[in-house]
């Protein structure tokens, strides 16, 4: 399964990791269907580290309403470039809030302890200029 994350500054498509974190993909993908994320700003952007999106209120605080548990033990939980990832606020306290990743060079200490769920395989230009207060068009799932 695969998704297309359009935005204001292109497209990325990414690659799931249905193996290692099913819980999280079925979720993102549902909240994707639904079109939760249509629209949504990337609320928090470090350059060389993270672009973060998915909270409802734009902040970092908001969330779907419920918490998914994480999942840590599969074969791809390494941060590198253009991961997608759970944010939470503590361990099993996730929902809609993702983060992909700029490079692997200040991500090891997420290793394990965010869920890695999925990977951009093209549009990888897209993450570095992507700005605070850019929006998520739309997110399309492709079966």
């Amino acid at each position: 399964m695969e998704a297309i994350i359009k935005t204001n500054k292109g497209e990325m498509k990414v690659a799931f990791y249905e193996n290692d974190a099913p819980n999280t993909v079925a979720n993102f993908v549902k909240l994707s269907k639904d079109g939760f994320y249509n629209g949504l700003s990337w609320h928090r952007v470090i350059p060389d580290f993270v672009i973060q999106g998915g909270c409802p209120k734009g902040t970092g605080a908001g969330g779907p309403g419920y918490k998914i548990d994480c999942e840590l033990n599969g074969d791809n939980q390494y941060h590198d470039r253009g991961v997608l990832s759970m944010a939470h606020a503590g361990r099993n306290t996730g929902g809609s809030q993702f983060f992909v990743c700029h490079s692997r060079r200040q991500t090891s200490h997420l290793d394990r302890n965010h869920t890695c769920f999925g990977k951009v395989y093209e549009g990888l230009e897209v993450i570095d200029a992507i700005r605070e207060g850019d929006k998520i068009e739309s997110i399309t799932i492709i079966d």
